[in-house]
């Protein structure tokens, strides 16, 4: 299974969705294998009260392309459901990447 992270350090997963503009790309397993660093511009324009912006959630679909999970600290109920639209379950989890498993 691919899997997307968010994370500031390249070793938790410590930030929210909408922050975002890089994506740790790896293929779960056991072992688990990092695959890639993927970039995007942030989702959230850092306006508490924007509207849904389509045209950056695509961008940063595009960059979590054949992914089926992200791994975040945080993610509004619309992003989070547009994800799972299209085939992606966001999980909440603040913790180390290694502590994640299949």
């Amino acid at each position: 299974m691919r899997i997307a992270i968010v994370s500031t350090d390249n070793a938790t997963v410590d930030d929210h969705f909408g922050k975002a503009e890089r994506f740790l790309i790896y293929d779960l397993g056991n072992p688990s294998v990092f695959v890639e660093e993927r970039t995007a511009p942030p989702f959230s324009t850092g306006d508490k009260k924007h509207p849904f912006d389509q045209a950056r959630f695509t961008e940063v679909l595009a960059a979590l392309a054949g992914c089926q999970r992200l791994y975040c600290t945080k993610i509004g109920d619309r992003p989070a459901a547009e994800l799972r639209k299209a085939g992606i379950e966001p999980v909440v989890v603040t913790g180390a990447i290694a502590d994640i498993t299949p």
